[in-house]
This record gives C-alpha cells, structure tokens and sequence, in this order.
C-alpha cells in the first residue's frame, strides 16, 4: 500500500494540480464523424470524461448553452454551420473554453480560430491522450486562481486598470470584456509596463509552468484580439506595442 501524503504536499500547488487532474469533466463534442465521435467517447470515458455529442452544427450554440460544459471539442467543417461560425457566436455568450478541431491543420484555419476566441486548437489526425490532455491544461489555465498578492491588487497603467482579483479591466472607465488568456496576458504585460517582455518569457509566464512552444506561436494572436479590444487604431496601437526582435511591451503614458 502506497503512503498517505503528507499534510504538506496535499497543501501544495502541484499536489492541488494533479488532483484536479482527475476530477470528472462534462464536454460537449461538436462533429460529425460518427466514428470519431464513438472512439473519443469511449475514451475519455475511460478517464472520467462525460462526452455528449452533437454533429450538426445548426443546433450547437444552443446545445452549448443549454448545460454547464467544462470546455467544447469544435470541429471546422460542419453540416448547417461551420465550426468558425459557431465560435464566433457562442463566445460572444459564453467563457466555456473551446478546443478548435481541424482536419487540415494548416496556419489559416489555426489563425482563424484563435481570433475568434477559441482557446486552443489540435489538428486531425490526433492522439485522444493528447486532446484529453490539452482539455486539461486548458482548464488549469482558465481556473488557475490568482495568487495571494494577486487577488488584493489592482494594477494602474494611465487609463487602463486591473482589477486581478475580480479578472476586471477598465479602460478610461468603460469595461473590457476579455477571455481568461487575454486577461493572463495583459496582466503579465501590465505588471512589467514600461518594460519590453520576450515571446518566450511571456508565453512561460501566461502558461504559469515550463515553455510551450504552442502558447508562444498563439501570442501573436492573442495580442492582436487585445488591441481590437483595447486600441483606439489596432493598425497603430499605442498601448501594447511590438519590440521587433524581442516581443511586447505595455506602454507607460506620457
């Protein structure tokens, strides 16, 4: 028999980490590969995964928002609605993280669906450990609670501010609606305002663990759906602003 851990480990951050790593999920699978679909129910069925699936996309948004998913698995080519679509509108309602599934892989379909809103991407063909374990690094970085000097502070950059605890930014006074990603990239930049930030130190930092090359190639996306959202001129912005040959950096006003 293995030993109990100890009261210090269960108190510690990667303790707390794995064990949520075996909590039971709902996901919602929207394809219409009917074998697909049976295999990567029966898989992640095999490691607490609750899969319901749907393989028209004419009736996914409404499925989506119909019960609490912890994150929807999206396929691009759709019967009735494809998958950007059905991005587009169920982000413009929901948080829930979303997991672009593509069968072509390419930079355009990848591109496309960052900039809608979803959260990640995996192209077909595709390993069903990998995607189990993509949904939950997605999930850790969507609930990773702020640390203790986080959840107190607010960060003022001029007219941008940022409330950490509550995951509350303002600009100017009017709010800004951002995804969990946007906010953990903004608050990294923010917290060095002034200062230009490296695509490899901001991608580790956002990750909160060890360098993904697959966070850092989504950055640049990332960026851009910030300053739509934060930037009078996305095309000139004058707040987060690129540092050729190093990465990004939140200008200080004046």
């Amino acid at each position: 028999m293995l030993p109990e851990p100890s009261p210090a480990l269960r108190e510690s951050p990667c303790y707390a980490a794995a064990a949520e790593d075996t909590l039971p999920l709902s996901v919602l699978l929207v394809d219409d590969d009917q074998e697909l679909a049976s295999l990567l129910a029966e898989y992640l069925s095999s490691h607490d995964v609750t899969v319901t699936h749907v393989a028209d996309g004419g009736v996914a948004v409404d499925r989506a928002l119909a019960a609490s998913y912890d994150v929807v698995l999206l396929d691009v080519m759709l019967p009735n609605k494809d998958g950007f679509t059905i991005c587009k509108e169920l982000r413009a309602q929901s948080e829930t993280p979303i997991i672009m599934l593509t069968a072509r892989g390419d930079d355009a379909d990848r591109i496309a669906g960052l900039e809608l809103g979803a959260d990640d991407y995996l192209p077909k063909p595709f390993n069903p450990r990998e995607l189990l374990a993509r949904v939950r690094a997605v999930l850790r970085r969507a609930k990773r609670p702020p640390s203790s000097s986080e959840a107190v502070s607010k960060i003022v950059v001029g007219g941008l501010v940022i409330e950490t605890g509550q995951m509350k930014v303002t600009l100017d006074g009017a709010e800004i609606a951002l995804t969990s990603f946007e906010f953990r990239v903004l608050v990294e930049l923010a917290k060095r305002a002034g200062t230009a930030v490296g695509r490899e130190e901001l991608a580790t930092l956002v990750k909160g663990g060890p360098y993904d090359p697959q966070v850092d190639r989504s950055l640049d996306v990332h960026v851009s759906r910030l300053r739509q959202k934060l930037e009078a001129d996305p095309r000139d912005p004058k707040h987060i602003r690129t540092i050729r040959g190093v990465g990004y950096m939140l200008a200080r006003p004046g």
